[in-house]
């Protein structure tokens, strides 16, 4: 059979694939956007989406046979009922831990981008420059006011609730209407402003959940159920946003069901032809050729491709020419926090399920004020007040606890940090050539760990939380910090990094695999370095970036 041919393939459909099919079709290009698991229709298949906890046979928890059956997702919160068929069949997809990784997939239409946290925000110089200031890795290949349009650009259509804050190290963006605290965070926010004199700032989450209808979505309705899939469309996903945009130009053909085992490679032409796809269905081999490849199979997956595509050009990968693809592997460490009781808030409380939290931007090691860690790290949390669910633990029983329960309990408040990690070569992601999946693919083995200055910086987390919450009044304050093993963060990066020089470096700084410049990769592989926010917007500036270059090189027919 004869291979299909298109403009371009898109290889991936989560947060930076769904925009590279987005952008790529609506500049003209016939895409092909391949996705290794199955379809998920926007609104038709969110099928618990309007559920209850009673709705479910275990009220939504998990059972002993899913703690069984999910090794690796029994780590995390994220192993319940609800939307267990969202999560990879670790039986079928396992991989190797060298050292603990907990990494988390969704392999179907929309990814992660599904059942991501959605906080989002800006890099700044601070990050961009921090590299090569400080003697780290190498240096990024961009600057802020490179990006600052195209964090412009993502921001109208994805949608971004926020508030313009003007501080430094978070940038404001094109904001939707912020959501709002409520009224303990609003005094703790005040108390935290006092006391430190504005050189540390609580402030509400930004949120790629719409607060205004928005690109033919509805706003947030305040449910909180966005793991499940939001009828409303109103937070971002590729089903909500970036996928529908792709369809109504006609340039889009989407396949499901389809695992790239390799990207094909002419030696001659120095570029890449196309794809060879396994259906992971029929197990069926087919190949797809197009003229420029985006590979946004998300960090590891996408180093896997890479990897896969041996040739013997490169034994060791497509864009392995470096010594450096699959390496610098970097992911948030979290669970280093605090938490306390806020009195004097008996007789408030608040509406609906807010989809957000607040967070507090990062205040170490800048400004003057000086650590014995580089970079530094921010919180985000939120304040409650305890429902009927705290009855579990009560030792009364009868018409006492019931009507005790009929009340909400005292106020909470809770921060939880996300640090950023350094990139080290030796923090690497490699195949395992003695172990294969379900469709008897090697499987990827993990080889990464925190270090020395991540590990002085998770004191500072503790400790930093509980002196803000001590200093806005919060009684009971109680710090914690686990281990915070790489990869609970969900936040992964590196592994084809992105810079100035071909040696030291996968990709140019247009994305580009220097080894073959029609292949653009623009998930979380091509992070130089990790700040301390949420990446994803930052993928989808790159993405979009990316696309323009792309599209703009194809037609002066240099790809």
């Amino acid at each position: 059979m004869a291979a299909e041919t298109f403009d371009a393939i898109v290889i991936g459909s989560g947060i930076s694939g769904g925009w590279a099919a987005k952008e790529l079709t609506e500049k003209g290009l016939k895409t092909l956007l391949l996705e290794r698991g199955r379809d998920i229709k926007h609104i038709k298949d969110y099928v618990n989406a309007n559920k209850d906890p009673w709705d479910f046979p275990h009220r939504g928890e998990r059972t002993q046979q899913m703690i069984k059956d999910y090794p690796v997702l029994k780590r995390k919160y994220a192993l319940q009922e609800t939307n267990l068929d969202y999560w990879v069949n670790e039986k079928e997809s396992p991989y190797t831990e060298i050292k603990r990784y907990d990494w988390t997939r969704g392999y179907h239409v929309g990814g992660r981008s599904l059942m991501w946290g959605r906080q989002t925000y800006r890099w700044s110089d601070i990050d961009f420059e921090a590299n090569l200031k400080e003697g780290v890795g190498i240096d990024w290949p961009v600057r802020y006011k490179e990006i600052a349009p195209w964090y412009d650009h993502v921001e109208r259509f994805a949608g971004i609730s926020g508030n313009l804050d003007g501080l430094p190290q978070l940038p404001d963006g094109q904001f939707l209407p912020p959501m709002e605290m409520n009224c303990a965070e609003k005094e703790v926010a005040a108390r935290i402003k006092q006391y430190y004199k504005d050189k540390r700032a609580m402030i509400i989450g930004r949120v790629a959940n719409i607060t205004v209808a928005h690109e033919g979505r509805t706003a947030c309705q305040f449910r909180n159920k966005c793991w499940l899939g939001c009828p409303f469309g109103a937070y971002f996903s590729t089903q909500s946003s970036t996928l529908p945009a792709a369809m109504k130009t006609g340039n889009l053909t989407l396949r499901p069901w389809s695992i790239v085992t390799k990207i094909l490679y002419d030696k001659d032409k120095k570029r890449a032809t196309g794809v060879e796809v396994l259906d992971s269905e029929t197990n069926k081999t087919y190949t797809f050729n197009a003229k420029i490849i985006f590979l946004n199979a998300s960090t590891m997956n996408s180093a896997w491709v890479l990897m896969n595509s041996a040739t013997n050009v490169w034994p060791d990968g497509l864009g392995s020419s470096s010594g450096e693809l699959g390496h610098n592997l970097m992911d948030h460490h979290s669970e280093a926090g605090a938490n306390g009781r806020i009195e004097g808030f008996e007789d408030k409380y608040y509406y609906g399920r807010r989809a957000n939290g607040i967070y507090v931007p990062r205040f170490r090691n800048l400004f003057g004020e000086k650590r014995d860690y580089l970079r530094g790290f921010g919180y985000q949390g939120n304040a409650s007040r305890q429902n009927w669910v705290r009855g579990v633990a009560e030792m009364s029983i009868g018409m006492d606890m019931k009507e005790a329960l009929t009340e909400p309990g005292h106020w909470t408040i809770g921060l939880g940090g996300f640090g950023e990690t350094l990139p080290d070569h030796n923090n690497k992601v490699t195949l395992d050539k003695t172990r294969t999946d379900k469709w008897g693919l090697n499987i990827l083995a993990f080889d990464a760990e925190l270090k020395d200055n991540e590990r002085k910086m998770r004191i500072d987390m503790k400790n930093d939380a509980m002196e803000m919450l001590e200093a806005a009044g919060v009684k009971d304050v109680k710090g914690y910090e686990n281990p915070g093993y790489p990869g609970r963060s969900i936040h992964e990066m590196g592994s084809a990094r992105m810079g100035h020089d071909p040696k030291t470096s996968v990709l140019n700084k247009h994305n580009q695999l220097w080894d073959a410049p029609n292949v653009f990769v623009t998930d979380g592989s091509f992070m130089v370095s990790s700040s301390c926010v949420n990446p994803s917007l930052t993928y989808m500036a790159f993405t979009a970036r990316a696309v323009d270059h792309a599209v703009s090189e194809l037609k002066k027919q240099n790809l």
